[in-house]
């Protein structure tokens, strides 16, 4: 057989999926930097040019694994309510990102991307049943998606933050408020603050943000 057939059967045989799933294990185990077309040939006991076949360059393979990502989050939800399907999707995307860094970083870098107009659909498409007014709905879509991109993406860089040799999250928060605590009087409310971050928890404080949200469009409607 012809080189060019055989390289050619080997590339149909070699799924869109099944690249992108490995993509996904590479992004996770070493981040944005480990992943180039040469690590995920051999990975997958192929040549690149097999790769490409399918994915044109990195760009497209990151909007193609953080979809991979995202799309289930946004679209498994287990109530038909819409408040409550919000709760949901707003919290599947705080750990989605939580588990899965590089998600944050690629959706704020491309907004036009499949997976941002997912999350889009799911969190904005929900606002005409909850009573949102037409003229709001543009502002209220973008409040919340803000909210939840914003909020995971800053809390899956606090977890990764490099803190020397202290990794215990209850001491790190300790050091936070003790300094917060000291603080003079410029900064009342920060050291109002001192007394509650030391032991929250991050996943309840974003939902109460998201109630805070639907309160807000609660009222407004």
């Amino acid at each position: 057989m012809a080189p060019g057939r055989r390289n050619e059967r080997r590339a149909e045989a070699l799924s869109t999926e099944r690249i992108v799933a490995e993509a996904v294990l590479i992004l996770d185990a070493e981040g944005e930097a480990g992943l180039t077309f040469r690590t995920l040939a051999a990975r997958l006991s192929t040549g690149a040019g097999a790769i490409y076949h399918h994915v044109a360059n990195k760009t497209e393979l990151l909007s193609a694994a953080t979809e991979h990502v995202i799309t289930d989050v946004v679209t498994d939800t287990a109530s038909d309510r819409p408040a409550e399907a919000i709760r949901e999707i707003s919290l599947g995307v705080f750990d989605a990102i939580d588990a899965h860094p590089w998600v944050g970083t690629h959706l704020s870098r491309e907004p036009w991307q499949t997976a941002m107009l997912r999350i889009w659909e799911a969190l904005g498409g929900r606002l005409p049943a909850l009573g949102v007014p037409e003229h709001q709905r543009f502002d209220a879509a973008s409040a919340i998606v803000s909210y939840v991109l914003g909020v995971a993406g800053q809390n899956a860089a606090n977890a990764r933050r490099d803190f020397g040799d202290v990794t215990d999250r209850s001491v790190i928060l300790g050091a936070v408020a003790d300094r917060w605590a000291a603080l003079d009087d410029d900064f009342p409310f920060v050291r109002y603050l001192s007394t509650r971050v030391r032991d929250h928890d991050d996943r309840e404080q974003f939902l109460a943000g998201v109630d805070i949200f639907l309160a807000g469009v609660a009222a407004a409607r």
